[in-house]
């Protein structure tokens, strides 16, 4: 990922937020066949040993699992983001040389998948995919909420896996490297669409560099 140094996040916890709060990832990998790519949720944790790690699972239908065991992958992890129109700069009135852009959030985390082989570790990691995406939830669902059959029986049809992340990179583009005439600007005209709204905060309170 291409990050300039305006743009670049250096705060681990930053990023490891927008991979929490944005959960759905590319995962990437180049393989004989060529690059796939499939679109899947992931959890981060980090255990004892202080390594890093993202937990998921494959449709087991899904032939991208067979080609990944033990290989380098790649998953991207994409914030909030919006477009932004040069009308909203003021310096567009003034010398008319402003462009279009795009302000985004993304984390790129590269690392090794390993598939996992052993039940007990992948129903840990659907529990814990699970627990993750419901805890926000007044009434959390649990795995236990279904029956041990038929939950056996779901389990059967995923192959669950682990990376060992290697590096953590993240890209805040937000308008940064403008003056703050056209930064107050890009806020203003995000503020009049409601849609606009998550990119507005992170905008606003700074937090995700």
């Amino acid at each position: 990922m291409y990050i300039p140094d305006d743009f670049a996040m250096i705060d681990r916890a930053a990023m490891i937020d927008v991979m929490q709060c944005h959960p759905l990832a590319l995962l990437a990998t180049n393989g004989e066949d060529g690059p796939q790519v499939t679109q899947l949720p992931l959890v981060f944790e980090t255990d004892d040993g202080g390594r890093d790690w993202l937990c998921g699972h494959f449709a087991r239908a899904n032939p991208h699992w067979k080609s990944v065991c033990d290989a380098g992958v790649v998953a991207i992890f994409r914030g909030a983001d919006g477009y932004i129109t040069p009308s909203w700069y003021p310096t567009k009135r003034e010398t008319g040389k402003v462009v279009p852009t795009w302000n985004y959030v993304a984390v790129e985390a590269r690392g090794t998948l390993h598939i996992v082989e052993a039940e007990d570790e992948a129903s840990r990691i659907v529990a814990l995919l699970t627990d993750a995406m419901e805890s926000r939830r007044p009434e959390p669902w649990a795995m236990q909420d279904a029956p041990a059959r038929y939950t056996e029986a779901m389990l059967r049809g995923i192959v669950a896996f682990r990376i060992e992340v290697a590096t953590l990179s993240g890209k805040a583009k937000l308008s940064q490297n403008k003056g703050k005439a056209d930064f107050d600007g890009v806020r203003h005209g995000l503020a009049q669409d409601s849609a606009n709204s998550p990119l507005l905060e992170v905008m606003g309170n700074g937090s995700v560099t």
